[in-house]
């Protein structure tokens, strides 16, 4: 089965980022479960009255799991992660989720354009019996946290910081390394499938497209270029 890991709020502007957290997350997940990616997501931006760090983004862990695989252990487990590199004045929220429905991948929606409550995310949490937890300071971070679920879930926002061997390409490659390094597809920007060429891989961050990691680029003299989406 797949699961969601979100998390949120872990940071302050004077420490390490929470995808820095979320990639070490993985690479700690990755000796008992498959991950699938990291993607981060995000959320409600340019707005006073959101209390973040720099730019209001979550981040949101795939796993493939057994079926029946115990959320709640795997909750306590990443809960531990987390706060074993807790950062003073950050206020850390966590999900861990397997059926996502509707009505938390709209809350993620939502969380991208208004400004939403605590409450609000834990109430949601728990009429749907999804593992929400508040790990230290004033516990903001679950709202992000339960966004970060519901759009990795819906499959069609965000952008992959980690997947397969991608973060390791370089400079120019061909199109076929690209796939090779687990990235399911090269596209243009309106869908047509780029199969031949090189692309620009630093830095290269592909979308999460239809369930998938995609580099969406653009021909810029004679190069593929990736564009970075949300």
């Amino acid at each position: 089965m797949i699961v969601y890991i979100g998390m949120d709020d872990t940071d302050t502007l004077e420490s390490r980022g929470t995808g820095a957290l979320a990639r070490n997350v993985a690479a700690a997940l990755a000796e008992e479960y498959r991950v699938l990616g990291v993607v981060r997501q995000q959320l409600l931006s340019c707005d006073p009255r959101v209390p973040c760090t720099k730019n209001n983004s979550s981040k949101g862990l795939i796993l493939e799991a057994a079926d029946g695989a115990d959320l709640a252990a795997l909750a306590e487990r990443v809960a531990a992660l987390m706060l074993a590199d807790f950062i003073p004045g950050s206020d850390p929220g966590l999900c861990v989720a397997s059926d996502v429905p509707p009505a938390v991948v709209e809350f993620g929606r939502r969380a991208q354009r208004e400004l939403l409550t605590k409450n609000e995310a834990l109430a949601l949490a728990a009429t749907h019996g999804i593992l929400l937890r508040e790990l230290g300071g004033d516990g903001m971070g679950v709202i992000g946290a339960l966004a970060a679920v519901g759009l990795t879930a819906g499959g069609d926002a965000g952008r992959y910081i980690l997947v397969g061997g991608a973060r390791g390409l370089t400079s120019l490659q061909p199109v076929e390394a690209v796939l090779g390094a687990g990235i399911a597809a090269v596209e243009t920007e309106d869908g047509a499938p780029v199969l031949t060429g090189a692309v620009q891989c630093d830095n290269l961050r592909p979308a999460r497209r239809g369930g998938r990691p995609v580099a969406v680029v653009r021909e810029a003299n004679g190069v593929w270029t990736p564009l970075k989406l949300d």
